[in-house]
């Protein structure tokens, strides 16, 4: 091999990293334009979700306003030692789990059920109609709501109590004291203000379902049932899965509005109304304790992300297609 022909390959291999260099710039310039659009988003997504994480140590510190987050003394673990050594742990633990629960089980049938039904309405108006009653619920303040039941189980002057329970031949009920109702109150209610957002989610995925496959399922005598079962169930099965994943890792959280302002804080009704953050709130605003607020707060973080990590597991295990990640 010649001397100049050795040369030019040395003076090849040395221009590989600069041509490499040149590329990432250019890439870099092309998704410039990109990178300044996802710029607010990022900077919201630090603001809002990763700079608070600094407060988890509140968790750990027996919290002194003079000295600041820093400068409090380090407990270690006692507020947790509080939070789980009350008498009431079993009893609001047992609670989240039990009711949110129920809700993720009963508001996802529901909704598909709704969903399905309101798909098979073909007046465009009517359905249109249909659709904005079943959401209108989702949108009205938990506030609102409370007193919408309170005027049907207020004692004196209750619907219930004044109109339906006579007609029945029943003596009135005192629904603000009997706790053993409340299960049922509560879910009914959890029931109708959510399942309306879920119809809508699931009403998408099914319009989005190829009708050929329908049309197919007609001629080889297929029912209305059957269609359903092996056809639209299966097809918005990932949507159901996303949906459910999602509300797993929530299931230590709980609407502290259905489960405060809906029973009107009536303590006689504690023992099947109390909850995680209902419990935390009374301890917040009688002891002042920020730092058993925050170790419950940290507690259920934990929680609902070891069981979203379980439930994803579980879900790729069988189907990978179908897991979030």
């Amino acid at each position: 091999m010649s001397e100049v022909t050795v040369k030019e390959l040395k003076a090849d291999v040395q221009s590989i990293p600069k041509k490499k260099v040149n590329t990432r710039l250019i890439k870099l310039k092309r998704y410039i334009p990109i990178y300044i659009l996802m710029l607010p988003g990022l900077i919201y997504l630090l603001i809002n979700n990763y700079l608070p994480m600094f407060g988890l140590m509140i968790a750990f510190k027996d919290i002194n306003f003079a000295k600041g987050i820093l400068g409090s003394e380090w407990i270690g673990f006692k507020n947790f030692e509080y939070l789980f050594s009350t008498r009431d742990a079993l009893i609001i633990t047992r609670n989240t789990i039990l009711y949110n629960g129920g809700f993720i089980v009963l508001n996802t049938v529901v909704a598909i059920a709704v969903a399905i039904m309101l798909n098979e309405i073909k007046n465009k108006l009517a359905k249109s109609f249909y659709q904005s009653v079943i959401l209108l619920p989702f949108l009205i303040s938990m506030v609102i709501v409370s007193y919408l039941g309170f005027a049907f189980l207020s004692e004196d002057v209750g619907y219930l109590n004044k109109t339906i329970l006579p007609m029945l031949g029943l003596d009135g009920v005192s629904w603000y004291s009997e706790a053993k109702y409340w299960p049922y109150i509560l879910t009914f209610i959890n029931m109708w203000k959510g399942v309306g957002f879920l119809c809508v989610i699931y009403l998408a995925a099914i319009i989005g379902i190829d009708q050929e496959y329908y049309e197919a399922a007609k001629l080889d005598g297929a029912n209305k049932w059957q269609q359903i079962i092996h056809i639209t169930i299966p097809s918005i099965s990932p949507v159901i899965i996303m949906m459910t994943l999602l509300t797993i890792g929530r299931i230590f959280y709980s609407d502290f509005g259905l489960f405060y302002q809906v029973p009107m804080n009536s303590g006689a009704l504690y023992d099947t109304t109390n909850v995680i953050d209902t419990y935390v709130y009374r301890g917040l605003m009688q002891l002042g304790d920020i730092g058993m607020s925050a170790a419950a707060g940290l507690y259920q973080s934990i929680v609902g992300f070891i069981l979203v990590l379980l439930s994803n597991y579980l879900v790729r295990r069988k189907s990978k297609d179908h897991a979030l990640f």
